[in-house]
């Protein structure tokens, strides 16, 4: 049994050149409108992604109440973030799609069409029978609607947040090492191999794929658990053809879902279990800081980074400080509380008093 603590999928990071605009999307059709911090700051850890230079860099993390995880809004400064060479399709090595969760495919999709988001497919089946659509938000990146039953604070929007992702992968047995094994995505709900209705009308998805669909035999446990909820990881590989790297030739921080990031507790834990299946960290905040928190402006913490066996990104984050209700100064230090309870529900829902409008 693991010794380290997964609270779920804190967020998901997207590369946006106008940060603002973006939000102000994802706010109005995701629902993503609880402010956790805004940092504007130069990105001094990151050099193996980003050409070996540290970065200016504006960023969100932002979250719906509802339950899921963030967005983590990310704008470089001083340099235009690049675009694919190419179109992105269906089996490409990376974060293909970030799966949104919704109580209601149909409804949520036909709403999402009057709002004038173009509808890709659906409401259609996944190969377990569940309904799933798939959009396009106005960047070119593709979400996945899917159909969840977890929720925390019961609001009128039509979703929550992120409910984990379509990942890209050369060789999936390899991929579960880090999904399954590091990660807890124990549970195969299904592996089919063969062409797919549900991905025909996305890009490059006319042809033969293997997918595994995996989720959480064990729920997630720790401070923010209940508010993150579930969330499930679709591995896929395309057989006709050679894949290319999504982020080939680009920086972290670039256009586009740059990495998938886990709140947990226990990084030392997790750095030698990493270690010990073949993927260590990549990027260790703490020795930057000589074992201090990293500032995150309004957040502090500790933060991780390993490469899946095609180079999608990882994050973990450990969370030391975390701001409540910051009008009132109310800042809650994580490390002076037992880390496998979550936090009670009057602190998590307090967090509706940073929303922006």
């Amino acid at each position: 049994m693991n010794s380290y603590i997964i609270s779920g999928i804190q967020q998901i990071g997207i590369g946006v050149s106008d940060l603002n605009e973006a939000w102000k999307w994802y706010n109005l059709h995701f629902g993503m409108d609880c402010r956790i911090f805004e940092d504007v700051s130069v990105a001094k850890l990151m050099l193996p992604y980003a050409g070996g230079k540290p970065r200016s860099r504006h960023a969100v993390l932002a979250l719906n109440l509802q339950s899921g995880g963030g967005f983590e809004i990310w704008q470089y400064k001083g340099r235009e973030p690049k675009a694919p060479a190419a179109e992105v399709l269906a089996g490409d090595l990376g974060i293909f799609a970030c799966k949104i969760k919704t109580k209601d495919v149909q409804l949520t999709t036909d709403w999402l069409r009057t709002k004038g988001v173009k509808v890709i497919s659906g409401p259609g089946k996944d190969p377990a029978g569940n309904n799933t659509s798939f959009v396009f938000d106005p960047y070119g990146s593709i979400f996945q609607i899917v159909q969840a039953s977890d929720w925390f604070m019961k609001e009128s929007k039509n979703t929550g947040g992120s409910y984990g992702a379509i990942i890209g992968v050369t060789d999936i047995e390899k991929a579960r090492v880090v999904y399954s094994d590091i990660l807890g995505y124990d549970e195969v709900v299904y592996d089919k191999t063969g062409e797919f209705e549900d991905l025909r009308e996305l890009p490059g998805g006319r042809m033969a794929f293997r997918r595994v669909l995996l989720r959480r035999t064990t729920p997630f446990s720790g401070a923010f658990s209940k508010m993150l909820g579930n969330s499930e990881i679709e591995l896929i590989s395309v057989s006709n053809r050679v894949p290319s790297k999504i982020f080939e030739g680009r920086y972290w921080g670039d256009k586009g879902f740059i990495h998938l990031c886990y709140d947990m507790h226990g990084m030392d834990q997790l750095k030698d279990q990493c270690t010990a299946k073949g993927f260590p960290f990549t990027v260790d905040s703490r020795i930057s800081q000589s074992g201090n928190s990293f500032d995150m402006g309004e957040a502090a913490g500790h933060f991780s980074y390993i490469e899946d066996p095609d180079g999608t990104l990882i994050e973990f984050v450990e969370t030391h400080k975390v701001p409540i209700l910051k009008k009132l100064g109310w800042y809650l230090d994580l490390r002076k509380r037992n880390p496998n309870k979550s936090l009670p529900n009057f602190i998590l829902k307090a967090l509706k008093y940073s929303r922006v409008k």
